[in-house]
């Protein structure tokens, strides 16, 4: 059985190698040619398009970094759905936001295929090692059609329900991740504009029961204040928080903190911070930038 996979960004390159790791013959595609060396080395077949990466296979992968590139790759004048034959399915592993999971659904349904939104959770590393989270939106029976598929990829899959709760999860997840970044990152700021040392800080607080379990696997990036080869960029957290909002509006929920953290992360991207780690953000409301600004104006 050949496999379609679209995406071959940070978390798709090691996707699709695990796939190809266990055996699968894969049809590829991706914005950019280059990303694609090591699979086609491995006896993947390169895909001029979407469209061509659909047209000889029976299950299709997307893991694009936002709901526009899901939509031109889906839909666009080269878009896969069109050449998909009918039955398929396509699993969408991108993060995006529930409604234009939803959306995504019905359009699948009206042309005879099949659909599952499978985002996921884990860093590069865990895409490496075949140790990602999905989470699993759609029917049950088309679940089963790609589960072991799933599992060269996965240690985790949870199925969360119908059409477009494998994208809510995912958003609640990545909401809580981006605010708890951003609110650790003011705690370091306002503990060093009292003048204690960062190492001192980070040895307490993340010791203590109210930092995250993750924030104790940045320490060593927020010591160095290396944030580079980004296990998670900090644009597309910022993004992620951002779906976020929008999700929110579309249902009557009042997200001020988020939208406050979202708006922090955009300022960062415009400094130059996005393709650098989300942890970054501990340096951007820091020593680098914010309160050394602020001591300065009032010294």
């Amino acid at each position: 059985m050949k496999i379609g996979f679209i995406g071959l960004g940070i978390m798709g390159s090691r996707m699709a190698g695990n796939l190809q790791k266990h055996g699968y013959t894969l049809v590829i595609h991706n914005r950019t040619r280059h990303k694609a060396g090591p699979l086609l080395a491995g006896d993947a077949r390169w895909a001029a398009s979407p469209a061509d990466a659909a047209s000889e296979v029976e299950i299709l992968f997307t893991m694009l970094a936002h709901p526009e590139a899901v939509e031109e790759a889906a839909l666009g004048k080269d878009g896969f759905l069109s050449r998909l034959a009918q039955g398929s399915l396509w699993v969408d592993c991108s993060t995006v936001n529930p409604s234009f999971s939803k959306r995504m659904a019905e359009e699948s349904q009206a042309r005879g295929l099949h659909f599952l939104g499978a985002p996921v959770t884990g860093s590069k590393d865990a895409a490496a090692g075949g140790k990602l989270v999905f989470w699993v939106g759609g029917d049950a029976v088309d679940l089963e059609k790609c589960r072991r598929l799933l599992e060269c990829m996965g240690n985790k899959i949870v199925h969360t329900g119908g059409k477009g709760t494998g994208a809510s999860l995912k958003i609640v997840v990545n909401q809580l991740l981006g605010a708890t970044m951003a609110a650790f990152a003011e705690t370091l700021a306002l503990g060093e504009s009292l003048g204690l040392a960062r190492d001192l800080l980070l040895g307490i607080l993340l010791n203590t029961p109210a930092a995250a379990p993750f924030l104790a696997g940045k320490r060593e990036r927020i010591e160095s204040g290396n944030f580079e080869d980004a296990d998670f960029p900090l644009q597309w957290l910022q993004k992620d928080l951002h779906l976020a909002a929008v999700s929110a509006y579309e249902n009557g929920a009042a997200m001020p903190l988020t939208n406050v953290a979202k708006e922090i992360y955009r300022l960062a991207i415009r400094d130059g911070k996005g393709e650098k780690d989300f942890s970054a953000i501990c340096g951007y409301l820091g020593e680098d930038r914010v309160f050394h600004t602020t001591r300065e104006t009032h010294s």
